[in-house]
């Protein structure tokens, strides 16, 4: 898309550092295994139409003072990570150094900026950016809220994902939003993350093909799951509609077995699977492997079940792999059913080996392909004073390796779509885009 505005012509009207309203004893807080590897930060913008009752002076207000009283009982996001050198691991010092808050304002209106769903890179100016901050004192949350000339608002959010994964950061939006509306929080958050220590002494039960060991001259803080070395990439959106995805599951029905998991997030993972790896592989290449990953929450797998209130990484990242030549030539419901079988791995004795395995190893997932899911969420659906957001998602950075699924916006539809967002080298995007008109064929 040639005409995305790349200058937002933001102006920072405040910048602070904000401190929990009560601070508890400090204490340094242990990070999983999970945890280990995902020292690296989200970026997501929530966008809301204008509201005459509430300008930017009343929404930054009433933000900031429910995200300081929210730090109270989130005490560890208003820490600093730290490497501790004993352990060889990182650990967060929960010392109330505290988080950013930021209010800005921009001089276009919410219209000009365009389509909000399509993956400007110019989004980063409406979030903080904690990277480029100090290594030493680096926050591990932002919040920037930003006014348009139209009186509509971005909300910004950053956080480290060692803090919390997508479903632990909606609970965390929630109770934002009950702070705001003057209600108080329905439960105390709970951090402590040893449900997902390793065992003592660990065992590795399984093979695991999806993970590699860090390499010995690198501390876990230099990799980690993300690698965002990408170049010459164009970003490009792709949008299925609900008919898309109900055509989908017909072939995957037609093409394989019946089952529950013809689901929507299957069958669409199955077709960029498909369409990304063909697109960037030689003629040449047929037998090779492609392996991909996506997360999968384990709370309702372990025994007893984690409780809404856990606050942390609960997600493993699940893996299916196929030949080049299964991919172009088995039905479409073979490689759905692989997604599947992906997901069924994930018993609580595999979780358990992989956080064994990294007890021993220090590695991490690596294959080709990784999808991330923003599909069940449902951070759209929080209520605010102001609205609930019109459309919200993640800031988007250049990765090769990275396909995102997010929920189309609402607007006056009944059934909405779901929008994949990857960066292609542009040699490979007419490939892809023959393969994924020609896949959505029924």
């Amino acid at each position: 898309m040639s005409s995305l505005i790349k200058d937002l012509k933001i102006t920072i009207k405040s910048c602070k550092l904000v401190q929990p309203l009560e601070t508890h004893e400090r204490r340094s807080m242990f990070l999983s295994n999970i945890d280990q590897v995902l020292n690296f930060n989200v970026e997501r913008v929530h966008f809301f139409d204008a509201n005459l009752d509430f300008n930017i002076e009343c929404v930054a207000d009433k933000l900031e003072f429910a995200f300081r009283t929210l730090l109270s009982s989130y005490d560890f996001i208003a820490g600093r990570l730290n490497f501790n050198t004993q352990e060889k691991r990182l650990e967060i010092d929960c010392n109330a150094a505290g988080a950013v808050f930021v209010v800005a304002e921009s001089e276009l209106t919410i219209a000009e900026i365009g389509d909000l769903e399509y993956p400007n890179p110019a989004f980063a100016q409406l979030v903080v950016k904690i990277e480029c901050m100090e290594a030493e004192d680096k926050p591990l949350c932002a919040i920037q809220v930003t006014s348009f000339k139209c009186g509509a608002i971005a909300m910004g959010t950053t956080n480290n994902h060692t803090t919390m994964d997508g479903v632990s950061f909606k609970v965390f939006f929630e109770s934002l939003a009950s702070l705001v509306s003057g209600k108080p929080l329905g439960f105390t958050p709970i951090s402590d993350r040893r449900s997902f220590a390793a065992r003592s002494p660990p065992r590795v039960e399984f093979t695991h093909p999806e993970l590699t060991q860090i390499l010995k001259d690198h501390h876990q803080t230099d990799q980690t799951l993300i690698d965002s070395t990408s170049s010459n990439l164009e970003f490009k959106l792709y949008q299925l509609s609900q008919k898309d995805i109900n055509n989908l599951k017909g072939k995957a029905r037609n093409q394989g077995k019946e089952g529950p998991w013809i689901t929507t997030f299957n069958v669409v993972t199955a077709l960029v699977w498909i369409c990304k790896a063909l697109a960037t592989t030689s003629k040449d290449k047929t037998d090779k492997i492609s392996m991909i990953f996506y997360a999968v929450d384990l709370r309702s797998r372990l025994q007893p079940p984690l409780p809404n209130s856990y606050t942390g990484n609960a997600v493993l990242t699940a893996y299916a792999k196929a030949t080049y030549d299964q991919l172009e030539n088995e039905p479409f419901g073979f490689i759905v059913e692989l997604l599947h079988q992906g997901v069924a791995r994930l018993t609580e004795e595999y979780a358990r080996s992989v956080i064994d395995w990294g007890e021993l190893h220090k590695g991490y997932p690596k294959g080709d392909i990784f999808v991330s899911s923003w599909l069940k969420l449902g951070t759209m659906e929080v209520e605010f004073p102001w609205g609930r957001p019109k459309y919200n998602g993640p800031v988007v950075h250049p990765n090769k390796d990275i396909i995102l699924l997010t929920p189309q916006m609402k607007g006056k539809k009944k059934e909405c779509g779901v929008n994949a967002i990857l960066a292609l080298p542009p040699r490979d995007i007419p490939h892809f885009e023959t393969l994924f008109h020609k896949l959505l064929l029924i």
